[in-house]
């Protein structure tokens, strides 16, 4: 059965794109986790087992909560971009893994005024946009 996946992977150019795609977006994941776990070089270096579990739970809770949230702005994004004229193509948009880490900071503090942060809140609970920036040409 495995040879037969692999030539079939082969032979396949779709196939091939297709399994290409989904290891970039399991690689994009696992650097999202290599980078959310810094600390102590990302080693777990707990004794017991208890304590391990804790942080592997940790780490699971803290990469779906980046990954949702990104996902959820890609769709504003992109809603935002179809409203005003700009063609976005579905099938672009299965090339895309929101498992990206630019828009976290992973190192110091960050002091947020909690009324004046809700305050810039649109009316359905989310913060505006940043506009784009102009290409570097």
């Amino acid at each position: 059965m495995r040879f037969h996946r692999t030539a079939r992977c082969l032979a396949d150019e779709t196939y091939r794109r297709k399994i290409a795609r989904q290891l970039n977006k399991g690689e994009s994941l696992h650097s999202l986790r290599r980078s959310l776990l810094y600390a102590h070089e990302g080693a777990i270096r707990h004794r017991r087992l208890a304590a391990q579990t804790e942080q592997a739970w940790c780490l699971t809770l803290l990469t779906n909560s980046v990954v949702t949230w990104t996902t959820e702005y890609y769709g504003l994004a992109i809603a935002q971009m179809r409203t005003g004229g700009r063609a976005v193509d579905d099938e672009l948009l299965a090339h895309i893994s929101p498992a990206h880490s630019e828009n976290v900071n992973f190192f110091g503090t960050i002091n947020v005024e909690v009324d004046t942060e809700l305050a810039k809140l649109d009316p359905a609970g989310y913060r505006p946009l940043c506009p784009r920036r102009p290409d570097p040409t």
